[in-house]
């Protein structure tokens, strides 16, 4: 499961309707190889499914994954921090050892 704090939800309702984006779109979370500690997390929207995604709905917002993804996003909490010293969408990964001091990437 990948869990969406109240923070990061009412982020994603406040761009999606700034967007314009209707409810057929969704929130899709991805990880890929680079940074500085190996893995990066990519997040974006996207209203069209592909084979293999797991799509997981908490706190009222739908988010998809690819399978590879998953297993290093398996109950990861997206979360939203604004503010002077915000840092917008981040990741709590309890699956993460190590992550770069700007929270970009992580290792496992």
């Amino acid at each position: 499961m990948v869990f969406v704090a109240d923070s990061a939800k009412y982020k994603i309702v406040e761009l999606l309707s700034k967007e314009g984006l209707g409810e057929d779109y969704f929130v899709r979370v991805s990880v890929t190889s680079g940074g500085c500690s190996g893995l990066t997390y990519n997040l974006d929207f996207d209203n069209e499914s592909k084979p293999n995604d797991q799509v997981f709905e908490d706190n009222g917002v739908r988010v998809v994954t690819d399978l590879r993804s998953f297993l290093y996003l398996c109950n990861t909490t997206l979360e939203f921090s604004g503010g002077l010293n915000g840092k917008g969408f981040y990741f709590n990964n309890p699956n993460a050892s190590r992550t770069c001091g700007c929270g970009e990437s992580f290792a496992v």
